[in-house]
């Protein structure tokens, strides 16, 4: 621990435990606490190193007076000394803990009544449960109950916070001794320093707990159902958590309270029973004594309920948790596809294995407002049901698909395919984006079916017509084109569709391009981009053709639109329209196709957009579109327009305001380091290197052509702008960049002089301050280059050695600073501690200034 934490830490505990003192920026306690923890966490003694802190819990202990805010620290702390058990016994030696730990000490000063100070207790008594002793003064200071208490507390906060402390007081007993009824993994008393006492203390707690979890579950009012909910969660954690024989212990305690909630099909008790039920039948093994079957009859109960919201959700709670029980599953698929059924009259549930009076309850329900969120539910469910056994499923997955097709042409008002349907749920989904949105996701799962190939045709004429629709909306419009992206993506076939279904897309593609809605159009030209990346060829009239082509005749479709989306006004388009135009070129990019006068149009608006565009989305995406094109050229340098452009490309980037911009640049710049000094091949264990051959000149050479290859383009230039930008990630991966780049061309073997390879440095403020670090910022009258700049005198450009500004810029140093966190100097141990005086003067003995402002740090 630093000495001069040491020295200032009694006199911010005198502070803290004054009369009255409190502190204007609350979040100073938490890392100091934080701090302190670290100091444990290695393994020091609290009370070794700083003494004074028993002191100051005396103190506040004793002196209600502070704000809750110091008296909830002054708890936690307490926990966090008495984790250990020298410190339990100091604490205990000095009479603090009964007098910190007893709510009627703070009930009596009103104060227990600020969640601050209950938060506090329940977090330092759940520190300070981490042995025996302390487990011994929880039971013979009777804490529990208030503990059990809070468990139902009005703040969230504390009720969730007791929950967990009460879960692990359960885990200590387990950890402190075995709490089964049959002595099964009973652990020697003796060899492990447990006594009869802590076994009794386990049981005891165990049997209280037990008691309390099944007289609260059953609520006998409407009114304690929160109560019911927050302790059905907290049976689910401790499921979750506990060994058996423990867990049996809770199990058997609970389960007729269990079964009487699953009779009684409480609607606000569903999700949160069933989550009991899922977490028991995971957890729950062959040998332990409470059979699955008990479980699986509890979770049938809750499945045959005849409220068809609580079946619905509690199907749905079952499919998200992937049980293994296929009937269970089976049942729950049933369940969830049963409204699709009742809705579009499509038969996908067998009516024998369906409840009928639960069927005719649900058509009730589905005529209400109600309808929407549950068939929502059951559409979201969907992408679980399509990956189910074809034999545990109801129907075919076709008859599926179906549904969901008609239920979108309900949606849109189309009512004549679905007349055997339930009439009355029209009105509510006709129209509902909502119901669109869903339905298009489930669409999408289903484009995973092994029948996929049966709907082709029927799900791309309805999308299409959901593209034509004036009254889509714009998010509706998105997941279409996602819909027929995942569709088109998993069909071996498109012969399907036909010519017609071709135009209808092709003039609705063309029609959203020039929607009056930015979102629209910017879903349309992502979609161009997806279309490009599907790569299969797929058959088409009898010959092998890429999707884009065989749908909207590719390029030449694609990038008239695309080059005129570069003119959109706004940013989030021209963004999007530019990544779409590097995914459709990729192919002949990486086919090494000659360069078009159309290409050469489409960079030379690139490079206007980077240059002249202010917004900083579309500069990103010109930047990344030259990655792309370099990344995907099969030899980047037999492409004269690239390697033309890229210099450019390099010097704009890296002047850029916008810090993602720069840092793109620089992932442009190293790909160009990538190609200039690639990776040695490791050589052979056994391979024979004559010596003449290491570092010759044919070697020093080659080395010298690269280097000034990469200064030629720009990329060196690059490199020292990003090393002195003000943002850290752009500095630490130009550091990083020129450090490989040393390595590269500065081996230790080679001369320290310079062998004449020049990097131009021009009259900027990141130029200057190169020649600042380097010792050489004076013009050639004597006279400061920087001063010059400031004064507005042209500042000429001059060369560096390359080698040698690489070895005299202390790029190790460098990258040590950049590499350690923004607050490092300002968000430290002893920063904080003077933070805390210098806050807490005005409140305290220490003299202050009447009137005189007091400024805390903010990291």
């Amino acid at each position: 621990m630093d000495s001069e934490c040491v020295s200032i830490l009694p006199r911010v505990c005198e502070v803290l435990a004054a009369s009255g003192s409190s502190l204007p920026d609350d979040t100073s306690l938490e890392k100091l606490l934080d701090w302190l923890t670290t100091i444990t966490q290695t393994g020091v003694s609290l009370l070794e190193a700083c003494p004074c802190l028993l002191d100051f819990l005396s103190n506040v202990a004793l002196n209600a007076a502070p704000g809750p805010g110091i008296l909830s620290f002054t708890l936690k702390l307490a926990g966090l000394i008495g984790a250990s058990e020298d410190g339990f016994k100091a604490l205990e030696e000095c009479s603090v803990l009964e007098l910190v730990f007893a709510p009627h000490h703070w009930q009596e000063s009103g104060l227990w009544e600020d969640p601050s100070l209950r938060i506090g207790w329940i977090q330092g008594l759940k520190a300070i449960l981490q042995h025996s002793k302390a487990l011994s003064f929880f039971v013979q200071a009777d804490l529990l109950e208030p503990l059990l208490q809070l468990q139902t507390d009005s703040s969230l906060f504390v009720a969730s916070a007791a929950n967990q402390t009460l879960a692990h007081v359960l885990l200590l007993c387990q950890s402190l001794s075995s709490v089964g009824r049959d002595g099964t993994n009973k652990r020697d008393v003796e060899h492990n320093g447990v006594g009869v006492e802590t076994n009794q203390n386990c049981s005891g707690v165990v049997s209280k707990v037990s008691e309390y979890l099944n007289e609260s579950l059953v609520p006998r009012e409407t009114s304690r159902l929160p109560r019911s909910q927050q302790i059905l969660k907290l049976l689910t954690q401790l499921l979750v958590q506990v060994r058996p024989p423990l867990r049996e212990t809770l199990l058997l305690t609970v389960l007729d309270s269990l079964e009487e909630l699953a009779t009684k099909s409480c609607s606000q008790l569903t999700l949160p029973l069933v989550d009991v039920l899922l977490a028991a039948n995971s957890s729950l093994g062959d040998t332990d004594r409470i059979p699955k079957q008990r479980i699986g009859q509890l979770l049938s109960l809750v499945l045959d309920t005849k409220k068809p919201a609580d079946v619905v959700q509690a199907a749905a709670a079952l499919m998200r948790s992937h049980q293994t029980d296929p009937d269970h599953s089976a049942h729950a698929a049933r369940v969830l596809l049963l409204p699709l059924d009742i809705v579009t009259g499509v038969s996908l549930v067998d009516k024998d294995s369906t409840d009928e009076e639960l069927r005719i309850l649900m058509t009730e329900q589905l005529q209400s407002k109600t309808c929407v969120s549950m068939i929502c539910m059951c559409l979201t469910n969907m992408p679980q049901i399509t990956v189910m056994a074809p034999d545990r499923l109801p129907c075919p997955q076709s008859l599926v698909v179906r549904a969901v097709l008609s239920l979108l042409r309900l949606c849109r008002g189309d009512c004549s395919s679905s007349s055997a349907g339930c009439v009355g749920v029209f009105r509510y989904v006709t129209g509902s984006s909502k119901v669109q949105k869903c339905a298009m996701e489930a669409l999408s799962a289903l484009s995973k079916s092994p029948e996929v190939k049966i709907g082709l045709a029927e799900v791309f004429k309805l999308l299409t017509e959901y593209l034509n629709c004036p009254l889509s909306e714009p998010s509706v419009l998105q997941k279409s084109y996602k819909v027929l992206i995942n569709w088109i993506d998993v069909c071996t076939d498109l012969s399907c569709i036909s010519d017609q279904l071709r135009e209808d897309l092709t003039q609705a593609v063309r029609k959203r391009a020039c929607d009056t809605r930015w979102e629209a159009r910017d879903s349309t030209v992502e979609f161009l981009g997806h279309l490009a990346e599907v790569r299969s060829c797929r058959k088409s009239g009898g010959e092998e053709r890429e999707p884009s082509n065989a749908l909207l005749g590719g390029r030449a479709f694609a990038v008239p639109l695309l080059k005129e989306a570069l003119q959109d006004p706004e940013s989030y388009v021209r963004a999007s329209s530019i990544a779409a135009l590097a995914q459709t070129l990729t192919p002949s990019w990486q086919q090494g196709a000659p360069v078009t006068q159309e290409q050469v149009e489409i960079v030379t608006r690139l490079q206007e957009i980077l240059s002249q565009d202010s917004e900083g989305f579309a500069r990103r995406a010109v930047v990344k579109y030259f990655i792309a094109w370099f990344s995907s050229c099969s030899s980047p340098t037999s492409c004269p327009l690239l390697v033309q452009h890229v210099p450019a490309v390099l010097s704009q980037g890296a002047a850029d305001l916008d810090w993602e911009v720069k840092l793109h640049t620089l992932q442009l710049a190293e790909l160009l380091l990538d190609q200039a000094f690639p990776d040695p091949a490791p050589p052979h264990p056994y391979a024979v290197t004559p010596e003449g051959l290491i570092h010759g000149e044919d070697e020093e050479s080659a080395l010298l052509g690269s280097l000034n290859g990469v200064v030629d383009r720009g990329v060196v230039s690059a490199l020292f702008c990003g090393l002195v930008d003000c943002d850290r990630p752009v500095a630490l991966k130009a550091c990083q960049l020129l450090l490989r780049l040393r390595a590269a061309v500065c081996p230790p073997t080679a001369s320290a002089a310079d062998t004449g390879v020049s990097c131009k440095l021009p009259g900027r403020s990141w130029a200057q301050e190169i020649r600042k670090i380097q010792g050489t910022n004076t013009d050639s009258e004597g006279g400061s280059a920087v001063g010059s700049e400031a004064r507005g005198e042209a500042v000429e450009e001059s060369s560096v050695g390359v080698r040698e500004a690489l070895r005299s810029l202390d790029l190790d140093g460098k990258l040590s600073i950049l590499t350690q966190s923004s607050d490092h100097v300002y968000n430290s141990p002893l920063s904080l501690l003077q933070d805390i005086l210098t806050a807490s003067t005005p409140h305290s003995h220490l003299t202050s200034e009447p009137g005189q402002e007091v400024i805390v740090d903010c990291y």
